[in-house]
Order: C-alpha cells, then structure tokens, then sequence
C-alpha cells in the first residue's frame, strides 16, 4: 500500500475515533447535564477525598486553571463545595455534596460501554499494544502538554 493511501486511512481513522467521542459526549451530557471533564473532576473528588484543586488536576490529566474553572461551574449547581483545611486555613480543599454524589452515581459511563466490553475482552498484550499506539500517534501530533480528557475536547463551551 502506499505511503498516502496509509496516511489517507489514519486519518479517516482518527476522524471516526473524534467522531464516536463526540457523540459519547453529546450522550453523557443529554443523559445526566454534566460534561465528561465535570463528570472527572467528581469522581477525583470521590476518589481522593477533600482535595486541593492541584491533586484533581494531576488525577485528571486537565490544568489548574481548567479545573478551578469546572469546580466553579459544579460549586454553582451545588455538587461540590469547597472548604478551608483544619491544619492550614491558606489551603482550600474541594469537597463532594450530597447532591453531588447523587449526581455521581447516576452518571453513565465516559467510554461507549460497547467499547468497554470489547476492550476488557482483549488480552493483555493487546491492551498494551493499543495504549502504546496511542501514546505514540498523541506524540506525533505533538498533544503530550494539551489539557486533555478522555472523550472530549475541553473549551470554554464543555463546561
């Protein structure tokens, strides 16, 4: 096969990939009114307990600047609240709310679930093989300093 014909195929690859995250996307949103990137930054939360906004943004792969912005947007709806540390009142600790685990729990999953079967029927070899493909084509395009979120893409019009 040559050169351009591969080249042509890994884009219209690429495309269906951006394609079927979009559409995630749009689903998770339609089904539960929270962006996949909200949708992280809850779960870091559950996951890690009161955290700074600094521990949710190296657990999510998004800047600190991105995740003040997404915890304003969720302080807002009431899903998160933030509080001050008891040892270090200059520390400022995101916290779950009631409503916000609710919120949590509800929530469908970020990957097609489709996806998700199919992946974990792979044997390991495989998994490794497609997560080393992938780290090597976000390389190529240069995407390793983006702030990223699975399945989306994060602008000011996610949150």
């Amino acid at each position: 096969m040559p050169d351009s014909q591969q080249l042509h195929d890994v884009l219209i690859n690429l495309r269906r990939v951006i394609r079927a995250t979009d559409l995630q996307s749009k689903r998770v949103v339609k089904k539960c009114g929270l962006t996949i990137p909200q949708i992280m930054v809850l779960s870091a939360i559950h996951e890690l307990g009161d955290v700074t906004v600094k521990r949710i943004s190296d657990k999510v792969s998004l800047s600190q600047a991105t995740v003040t912005t997404i915890l304003n947007r969720l302080e807002d709806r009431v899903l998160v609240e933030r509080v001050r540390a008891q040892k270090d009142k200059r520390i400022v600790n995101a916290r779950l709310t009631e409503e916000g685990r609710s919120m949590l729990d509800n929530a469908p999953p970020l990957l097609n679930e489709k996806f998700i079967d199919r992946f974990e029927d792979l044997d390991s070899w495989e998994k490794s093989q497609i997560l080393c493909s992938l780290q090597r084509i976000a390389s190529m395009m240069d995407a390793e300093n983006i702030d990223t979120a699975p399945l989306s893409e994060v602008s000011n019009d996610t949150f």
